[in-house]
């Protein structure tokens, strides 16, 4: 399997995509009324939201046990109390 490389920029944003489309799409649901688009946009929504929440957190965790690894200091953030 060919690995994929993405520019940094878009590779460290990729969650917050997923995130505003989950939003967008869970606001669309809300003025389509059309078929089964409200479904549509209800199920995408969550999918999205939950996508982006798993790559953040998977993310955050591997950052945290490499610094962990590297003997430095977690990085601060406002859970670290």
């Amino acid at each position: 399997m060919a690995r994929v490389w993405l520019p940094k920029l878009i590779y460290e944003s990729l969650p917050y995509y997923y995130l505003l489309a989950g939003v967008i799409s869970l606001g669309a649901a809300l003025y389509l009324d059309f078929w089964y688009w409200p479904y549509i946009g209800v199920t995408a929504g969550f999918a999205c939201l939950v996508a982006g929440l798993v790559v953040w957190l998977r993310r955050k965790d591997f950052r945290d046990s490499a610094a962990q690894a590297a003997g430095e200091p977690p990085p601060a953030g406002p859970d670290s109390q």
